[in-house]
């Protein structure tokens, strides 16, 4: 049989993190173990009724049966542009400024795609979600620069460690391994020095939504215009197999995801947005949780508590994170090699060190297992063995 070889390009991502704890765990579920899974961030809960009740009965009109267009839906860019004034006081045109994207990820991989030209330079927060310094960064054959988020300064980005002249920089708060979050203050200082330095701010808020103790997250958009920012509804409405988001900012950046996404493929489907508008709409005009999503979030709230409580038991350093679903903390070791040992007590969990090199020694939990479940896996790892 004829073998292929791979793109140089594609031959420089290292293999996608998730498949790796997939691979260690794969044979003791074959074994009939019980797994406790702490790994991938794929919200448990159900996706609310209402948006599934929506979406089916959107799926039986046969004019939302056909192709979108990549710019989305314009009624869901209207919704998108409302939701956005009631949550953050924006004004928002959905004409120019607004684009539904298939997810977030494709956007955060497209934006490089429609304005980082060959040898140009990204930077990209250590550690961070893999495709800012991966996909991104490599398909356009751009140099990444990993600027490193560290503890002393609570996991966020610090501009003067930011090399001058860089084409664009991701960044992402409520954060993305760590739970650190931010306030419109940090990120007006961040919006300065990007317009200062020519650099595009590419701001991930995929979980906006996902605030605790009364923390509610800023939109960089609220410290000036000339910026873009990616939203999700995988997160916040428990949809991540929908593979819907939306991407709001500058109308040039804007413009040129569309024009790349042209591109690249037709829209998400049209019964997903009509569904999208429907959850949009769950919120009132004082912007604040709708009550299915907020009775969601004490869910994870509670779950986050045991976890970090009981962390905190067996003698780990971890902070109670008001943001994110994940709980973020120095495992004192080699992560890859307490990662094993973890698989070896039935548990799954995420090594830093697939964020980023200066994550090592840190481990990620998700809080998408019942509070049951999580105390069954702080019983293994107090006494040290699966049963």
């Amino acid at each position: 049989m004829t073998t292929f070889e791979q793109a140089d390009r594609l031959k420089a991502i290292p293999p996608y993190l998730f498949v790796r704890l997939e691979e260690l765990s794969r044979e003791k579920k074959a074994a009939g173990w019980d797994m406790v899974d702490f790994g991938i961030g794929d919200p448990d809960l159900p996706t609310p009724g209402i948006i599934v009740e929506e979406m089916a009965k959107q799926a039986c009109v046969n004019e939302n049966q056909k192709y979108s267009s990549s710019a989305g839906e314009r009624d869901l860019r209207v919704a998108v542009a409302k939701w956005y004034k009631k949550r953050f006081g924006l004004d928002i045109d959905p004409d120019t400024q607004v684009c539904v994207t298939i997810g977030s990820k494709e956007a955060i991989f497209n934006i490089a795609q429609a304005f980082v030209n060959c040898g140009e330079t990204i930077i990209a927060p250590s550690p961070g979600y893999p495709v800012y310094s991966g996909a991104s960064t490599l398909f356009n054959e751009a140099k990444c620069v990993k600027v490193p988020l560290r503890a002393e300064k609570d996991w966020l980005l610090d501009v003067d460690e930011c090399p001058k002249g860089a084409k664009m920089l991701y960044l992402n708060y409520p954060n993305n391994p760590t739970g650190a979050t931010c306030d419109v203050a940090y990120l007006k200082k961040v919006y300065d020095w990007c317009k200062a330095n020519g650099t595009i701010l590419c701001y991930d808020n995929a979980y906006s939504e996902m605030c605790y103790d009364g923390y509610q997250a800023p939109s960089a958009l609220q410290a000036g215009p000339d910026c873009i920012e990616f939203g999700s509804f995988s997160k916040t409405f428990n949809m991540t197999g929908f593979r819907l988001g939306y991407a709001v900012g500058h109308p040039d950046l804007i413009a040129g995801l569309k024009k790349c996404k042209g591109q690249i493929d037709s829209g998400a489907p049209i019964f997903i947005q009509k569904a999208a508008i429907k959850a949009l709409e769950l919120y009132g005009d004082d912007g604040k949780l709708p009550k299915i999503i907020a009775d969601n979030m004490a869910v994870y709230a509670e779950r986050r508590k045991v976890l970090v409580d009981g962390l905190k038991k067996l003698g780990y350093k971890v902070n109670m994170p008001k943001g994110t679903f994940y709980v973020w903390f120095d495992c004192g070791e080699d992560s890859f090699e307490f990662t094993k040992k973890m698989v070896d007590l039935g548990i799954i969990v995420t090594p830093g060190t697939g964020f980023g090199e200066s994550a090592e020694g840190y481990i990620r939990m998700t809080v998408t297992e019942p509070v049951e479940r999580i105390r069954l896996a702080l019983e293994r790892m107090e006494r040290g063995s699966y049963q």
